[in-house]
């Protein structure tokens, strides 16, 4: 009998067992609730980080190189491809053009009142450009 006991004891029960799954559930709930919108906050860090790091500074090195920002035609694309410009010693961007973290291309236009100067905006979560979420510098 004392040989069946040692058995029995080295072993969990099925309540130790369904204990821990329970505790490991609530657990896994929490980090998941608490992580959550951590999600769209990163999108909206990048979006920021894009439009105020490497697309303004691609901007500016173009600047530099062609005395001017790229025209409303030539857009962002003038950044990873040559539009026909001499003295374009490019590409001022690693890699291709992408868009703002929600799928959406970044909005580049050039100031009406002063052509030093541009805009880049982010649509920003609702995907419309013109809205309170929009990313803009």
């Amino acid at each position: 009998m004392s040989a069946l006991k040692r058995t029995y004891r080295r072993g969990f029960t099925l309540v130790e067992v369904l204990l821990v799954i329970v505790i490991i559930g609530i657990l896994a709930g929490m980090l998941v609730a608490r992580l959550s919108g951590r999600s769209e906050e990163a999108r909206l860090t990048r979006a920021k980080a894009d439009i105020e790091g490497s697309l303004s500074l691609a901007l500016d090195l173009f600047e530099q190189d062609m005395g001017r920002y790229p025209t409303a035609d030539e857009g962002l694309a003038a950044l990873v491809g040559n539009p026909g410009l001499d003295g374009w010693k490019g590409p001022y961007l690693k890699g291709d053009l992408k868009g703002d973290p929600w799928g959406t291309a970044y909005s580049y236009t050039i100031d009406t009142e002063d052509p030093g100067r541009y805009h880049l905006t982010s649509a920003g979560p609702d995907k419309r450009l013109g809205t309170s979420d929009d990313i803009v510098r």
